[in-house]
């Protein structure tokens, strides 16, 4: 017997299971663009005030050396995460000469992508890789897919719900083998459980683009005078978009790659979805060989097989574990098991000034609750690509009346579905905040609600209409916006850290980057030869 959604919160609403909700773990990590005041990429590179990309804990570079990355640790209270956020954002503001946070996902304007400045590390072989991998991925996907911006959510349950989950399901359940699981078996058992949860989002994860999603237009720059079949209108200032679209940064023109779409890397199982990783990994690339790797001494990319590394697989979701210095990510997973997940299809939200809100927050708790405890079937790679299939048909047209999607045997509209499942997502909320002692749990899902009845309600429907507004062009919107948070973040006195925290913590990532250099005994060519032969 299948344990229900209905029994595991029927369960959970009781004393001692009730508290082992309410230790939920998150982590943001917001990508953004630094711009000058008309709204240009700065060319400036990365302020030496904020300490060393490589090794800073909180304030990093992603693609490009002007694409910043914040990072929150794991914090259990969601409103703090925001206040981390928005501690971050305060001092990186105050050390750049009046340079501005785009707050869309897609960037400005760009005018040759050739001149977006690669991150650089310093002179370490760890450091030299990271921006050799960027190269790489200069080269096969062009610089400006890599200059979008988005919102990793990183999320954990604790032990302590993994044991109460176990103990409710060997009650429940009628097999012996359930009912003799040893609490020794919880490594194990808990990565299977993130494993249903991750097989259980790819069914239900056309909500999060369309809920969230905010990228319904592009720059015309964007596309570099490439040809394009998607049905582009224009609005009055020039700017591309999709009557319906929801989410561009999440379609073949943003954060996807078309190379990966052949790669079979499945969620039935740690050890299929690690063995399906280490296939792509090692698998050489035809297309990619024709770069070459190190042409006349300089590195193109770090070799030539359809992924680099790990981080190049595109997934709107991730299994991830804590990695130690020099160690593969899926050998972590592998031998130590799945520690947290990162959802990776949230766009930024242009409407609040750390491009997430915690509304936001709440009602991914929800979500990701619901998917780790809905009963659900093994996917196997075709069935996945059902799903997935749902997925690009939601960013590109989500908000069409018309759309239906396919759920296992069954067809069915937005309005449909979405009301199906947030029927399911309310008994959850109500036992979030029974456990969280709060109402913002309810809350979250009943304004979410309002968007699968009404489209219009949606932040892609709402940033449409600004664009479409012949008074003011979208870039005028998102300047003023960009500026308006900037005076509003500065001005917001420290919440959680202070300055002297990121002064130190800038001191003592420069110093950990030297100690990375002095330490490096073999060069370049040498190092990813070993790296790669482990």
């Amino acid at each position: 017997m299948t344990v229900s959604l209905k029994q595991y919160l029927s369960a959970f609403a009781q004393a001692p299971y009730l508290n082992t909700l309410s230790g939920i773990g998150r982590g943001i990590e917001r990508e953004t663009l630094r711009v000058h005041a008309h709204g240009e990429l700065s060319q400036q590179p990365h302020n030496k005030a904020l300490g060393s990309a490589l090794t800073h804990p909180q304030i990093t570079t992603d693609y490009a050396e002007n694409l910043l990355e914040f990072i929150t640790p794991v914090s259990h209270d969601a409103a703090t995460s925001i206040k981390q956020l928005q501690d971050i954002q305060k001092f990186t503001l105050s050390q750049l000469d009046g340079e501005l946070l785009w707050p869309l996902s897609m960037p400005c304007f760009v005018g040759d992508e050739t001149k977006i400045p690669l991150a650089q590390y310093g002179t370490s072989n760890i450091g030299k890789m990271k921006t050799v991998y960027r190269q790489g991925l200069k080269n096969r996907y062009g610089s400006m897919m890599q200059v979008i911006s988005g919102i990793h959510f990183n999320f954990s349950f604790s032990h302590d719900f993994w044991r109460s989950v176990q103990k409710i399901s060997s009650s429940l359940e009628e097999t012996t083998e359930q009912k003799t699981a040893s609490v020794d078996d919880l490594t194990d058992f808990i990565s299977a459980r993130y494993f249903a949860l991750l097989r259980n989002y790819k069914r239900y994860c056309w909500l999060i683009p369309y809920l969230f999603g905010s990228s319904p237009l592009i720059c015309p720059s964007f596309l570099q005078d490439k040809p394009q079949k998607l049905p582009f209108k224009k609005t009055a200032s020039g700017y591309l978009y999709l009557e319906y679209a929801t989410s561009l940064r999440m379609s073949d023109l943003g954060y996807t790659s078309s190379s990966q779409a052949a790669l079979r890397i499945c969620y039935d199982s740690l050890e299929n979805y690690v063995a399906g990783v280490k296939t792509a990994i090692n698998l050489p690339s035809e297309e990619f060989a024709k770069l070459g790797v190190k042409v006349d001494g300089k590195y193109q990319q770090l070799n030539t097989n359809v992924l680099q590394i790990e981080n190049e697989l595109y997934a709107p979701i991730r299994p991830k574990r804590v990695i130690k210095s020099g160690e593969k990510p899926s050998d972590a997973l592998f031998e130590r098991g799945v520690e947290y997940i990162e959802v990776r299809a949230l766009d930024v939200n242009p409407f609040v000034d750390t491009g997430i809100s915690v509304e936001q927050i709440h009602f991914l708790d929800v979500f990701l609750t619901f998917c780790a405890l809905v009963p659900n079937e093994n996917l196997d790679c075709d069935s996945q690509k059902v799903y997935e299939k749902n997925m690009d048909e939601v960013v590109l047209r989500g908000r069409d009346p018309q759309l239906q999607l396919k759920d296992q045997n069954s067809v069915k509209s937005i309005p449909q579905w979405g009301n199906e499942i947030f029927t399911e997502l309310a008994e959850v909320a109500k036992t979030l905040d029974l456990a969280y002692k709060t109402d913002d749990y309810t809350k979250a899902v009943s304004r979410e609600l309002t968007k699968i009845n009404d489209p219009s309600k949606t932040l892609s429907a709402q940033l449409l209409a600004i664009a479409k507004d012949n008074e003011h062009s979208l870039t005028e919107f998102t300047l003023a916006t960009a500026k308006k948070y900037r005076q509003q973040i500065l001005a917001r006195n420290y919440q959680h850290y202070d300055e002297d925290h990121f002064i130190v913590k800038a001191a003592q990532s420069h110093d950990d980057q030297q100690a990375i250099e002095n330490a490096d005994t073999m060069n370049f060519d040498d190092f990813l030869f070993h790296y790669f032969k482990k």
